[in-house]
């Protein structure tokens, strides 16, 4: 019994928590997996009229903050990272099967992102 205590200790102690990330490296993090530079559409962002990236990445950035005070004030029913992406990226609703495709990787990419620049 203590034997897998340990183990579960050493496991949880290991994994990045998303909810340890800034705001700037969530940010910076959807920056990269949005196309970076060469995105159509800027921090992946659709739905605001922006006229710069500078523009696009306040908005961003906006989201994100926003979106942890919703995580916190919900009582943080996910990590992070699934609360922000839920309304971010969302994988239903009036989507095509094409969108819903591909925000249905948005997650694992956003994750995959934040490891590496951690």
């Amino acid at each position: 019994m203590k034997i897998l205590l340990v183990v579960l200790l050493l496991g949880f102690t290991t994994i990045a928590r998303a909810d340890n990330y800034t705001d700037e490296q969530i940010v910076n993090a959807i920056y990269i997996i949005e196309g970076g530079p060469r995105a159509q559409f800027a921090y992946g962002i659709r739905s605001v009229k922006y006229s710069t990236v500078t523009e696009a990445r306040k908005i961003c950035f906006n989201s994100v903050r926003n979106g942890r005070k919703r995580w916190i004030k919900a009582g943080k029913p996910y990590d992070l990272i699934t609360f922000i992406g839920m309304r971010y990226c969302p994988t239903r609703g009036k989507l095509s099967r094409a969108e819903q495709k591909l925000n249905g990787n948005w997650l694992t990419n956003l994750r995959k992102q934040l490891a590496k620049n951690k």
